[in-house]
């Protein structure tokens, strides 16, 4: 990397820094030695003295950019998804975003990609086959995700492999300060993003819908780490519903992979990465600051992780744009 771009990076580090889910403020006190100690060592983070994925997104992307790390700027040079070809994939919230880019991938490498949403359309049918889409199911419902469990099942088979994609983000700020708290909004996102997940799961296993060695995946967030919170939203707080959201889901999912190890079921929670949805879009100011990437290879992120990934790993938190752990 040329010394006037590092040098832009290093300053672009010190300057408002908002994360891919969350409004934070980096210190400007951020200084050129720190961003090259972060970039020194493959393994560096902040909270954690160089253990795990980095807090600071921008030094993220900045490092692998110095150090011109093919895994994490150019996913198709390590992903193939052929480990995926012929298994049974489903996926919550597979309709639109980065759960659609996923459905278009598993279609791609030669998957049956199984779709349980809320709503569909003509092009996600016409992608997977009208059979294979469950519309109509909100992951809130107790009763509705315990039948449509029952029907992948009696209508298809056994699954190999579970994405619990569906989320929901509240866009307004929450701050204390400005008496912005909305608690209805707060229980609506632990409901989707927290229970949404373990009711799913919870349902597969009563309907005894997976197949052996089957992989529990829940699309979480960096949001949900407690500890990087002082880095993300230093100073500023906020977004409460969404943060406690994605702690409980997180929680949840550990719970969940120690109960289910001796049935030879694994249950991973992904980080994403930052992608270019509809989500994120009131974030494209710092998307290229950021390193966000198209839905198209987020997903191929999200399987790479999904396919490498197994019972050894059971309970992890994983970041994929890095392939590094998140800290709790």
């Amino acid at each position: 990397m040329k010394l006037a771009s590092l040098s832009a990076l290093v300053l672009a580090a010190g300057k408002q820094h908002i994360s891919a889910f969350s409004t934070h403020t980096i210190p400007k006190a951020v200084t050129r030695s720190f961003v090259s100690t972060a970039m020194a060592s493959s393994d560096f983070d902040e909270t954690r003295g160089g253990t795990y994925s980095i807090a600071d997104q921008v030094a993220r992307f900045a490092k692998a950019k110095e150090e011109n790390n093919a895994r994490y700027l150019d996913i198709e040079s390590v992903y193939d998804g052929g480990d995926l070809s012929g298994k049974r994939v489903l996926v919550t919230g597979g309709n639109r975003g980065l759960g659609l880019a996923i459905v278009k991938e598993l279609v791609a490498i030669g998957a049956t990609a199984i779709v349980v949403c809320r709503s569909s359309s003509p092009e996600l049918e016409k992608l997977v086959g009208k059979w294979n889409v469950y519309s109509g199911v909100d992951v809130t419902d107790d009763e509705a995700v315990r039948n449509v469990a029952k029907r992948v099942k009696g209508d298809g088979g056994a699954l190999d492999v579970v994405i619990n994609n569906a989320g929901y983000f509240y866009g307004p700020q929450e701050l204390v300060k400005e008496d912005s708290l909305n608690f209805d909004e707060q229980l609506k996102q632990i409901n989707i993003c927290a229970l949404g997940p373990l009711r799913v799961n919870n349902a597969l296993v009563q309907s005894k819908a997976l197949a052996a060695g089957a992989k529990l995946v829940t699309i979480t967030s960096q949001a949900g780490s407690v500890e990087w919170r002082t880095t993300q939203n230093k100073g500023v707080g906020g977004d409460y519903g969404h943060h406690m959201s994605r702690a409980a889901c997180n929680m949840a999912a550990v719970l969940f992979s120690e109960e289910v190890k001796d049935m030879g079921y694994s249950v991973l929670l992904l980080h994403p990465g930052f992608n270019k949805t509809e989500m994120t879009k009131k974030y494209e100011h710092i998307w290229e600051i950021e390193g966000a990437v198209d839905p198209s290879m987020g997903a191929k992120r999200v399987l790479y992780e999904v396919i490498k990934n197994g019972m050894d790993q059971t309970g992890m938190f994983i970041n994929c744009e890095d392939g590094l752990r998140i800290p709790w």
